[in-house]
């Protein structure tokens, strides 16, 4: 890629290319698949749509695979804002919306799916055209019970597609690599370690229920003040549950929310959100704004009017699982996109790249 091409590419995305980005771009054009490792918020996501502006205008398609239902209504809305509802698609378990548009965005298991249909040498209907298709999340591959969607995704797809894997957590990547190059067709690895916005991490201990503590004190060594605490078993349980409230509280404080509070357990998120639906971390006009936003929602999924949680939702906080309603979730997460969901309790349903602009994460 000579200067010129990288300035047109610039200046379409509208920034400055960074150089993880340019390599994974040159790979592109070079006729490769990609598997792409870079932090979260270092700009994967561009390389994936340099694959869609290049399909447009031309007769070739791309499909976006997604391992949440979730992640793919987002990235439809996305790509529809930026390339217009005729050339964008969604399919999910549940959706088919324009399914033979040029930009077509699906769940990893519907795309495995399609495969299922396709003689391998021979492409069907539904992949005629198809130039690239993006893994996003490609880390699923390690998941015990969905990893072999991935596995089958990458085996059972045509050769002349191109495949961009993207991720930001894969272990073993260079082991990845070799191996989409070996069953699929030629493959090249593109590494960062840049991020963005550095981390910094707390610790919070329910026994010192008024402080968060660095974790880390300068050079990197555990903070000397952090004491291991051994509480008895009877009363550790309670301790804890206890806490989430008070720990809300102090981080609305410290202005360090919106927050993702992570919990394993459904029941714990939902209970979550009714201890601290107590919590005044709203002003005046966000509580206005929420308001508009729901009632504007509603209108056009009246159901949602009689939601339980409806209630304390109004309140900042919010729970987010597979237990709940598809439609509830998106309003969750459009709530929390626009700052007014300043806590929200999530299962893993938030951990696959969803866009929720948190300050912390518990």
């Amino acid at each position: 890629m000579n200067e010129h091409e990288l300035k047109q590419i610039e200046k379409d995305f509208g920034f400055q290319l960074d150089d993880f980005q340019i390599e994974a771009i040159e790979h592109i054009n070079a006729g490769k698949s990609v598997v792409v490792c870079a932090p979260t918020g270092a700009g994967k996501t561009a390389i994936a749509e340099y694959a869609v502006k290049k399909v447009l205008g031309t007769d070739k398609r791309i499909f976006y695979t997604t391992p949440l239902k979730a992640l793919s209504n987002q990235k439809f809305n996305d790509f529809k804002k930026s390339y217009g509802e005729n050339k964008v698609g969604l399919l999910t378990g549940d959706t088919s919306i324009n399914r033979d548009a040029q930009i077509v965005v699906m769940t990893t298991e519907v795309f495995r799916n399609m495969l299922y249909g396709t003689n391998l040498g021979r492409i069907e209907e539904n992949l005629r055209n198809v130039q690239y298709v993006v893994l996003d999340e490609v880390h699923y591959m390690n998941d015990e019970q969905r990893g072999t969607v991935w596995e089958e995704s990458i085996i059972y797809s045509p050769n002349n597609i191109q495949l961009i894997a993207l991720s930001a957590t894969i272990a073993n990547a260079d082991k990845l690599t070799e191996w989409i190059n070996t069953v699929h067709g030629d493959t090249a690895l593109v590494n960062s370690d840049f991020r963005p916005v550095p981390l910094k991490h707390f610790y919070y201990s329910p026994s010192k229920p008024n402080e968060i503590l660095p974790l880390f004190a300068p050079g990197g060594r555990l903070n000397s003040k952090i004491r291991a605490e051994s509480p008895k078993p009877k009363f550790a349980r309670k301790v804890r549950e206890a806490s989430v409230s008070e720990l809300v509280e102090i981080l609305h404080k410290k202005d360090m929310l919106p927050a993702i509070y992570f919990t394993f357990s459904r029941k714990k998120c939902d209970d979550n959100m009714i201890e601290c639906s107590r919590l005044r971390l709203l002003n005046k006009f966000e509580e206005k704004r929420l308001l508009q936003i729901i009632d504007e929602y509603i209108l056009d999924y009246p159901y949602l009017g009689k939601h339980k949680y409806l209630e304390y939702i109004y309140s900042g906080v919010a729970s987010h699982h597979a237990g709940l309603l598809p439609g509830w979730k998106v309003l969750i997460e459009k709530l929390f996109q626009h700052g007014l969901i300043k806590a929200v309790f999530a299962t893993e349903t938030l951990a696959a790249g969803i866009n929720m602009p948190a300050r912390s994460t518990v």
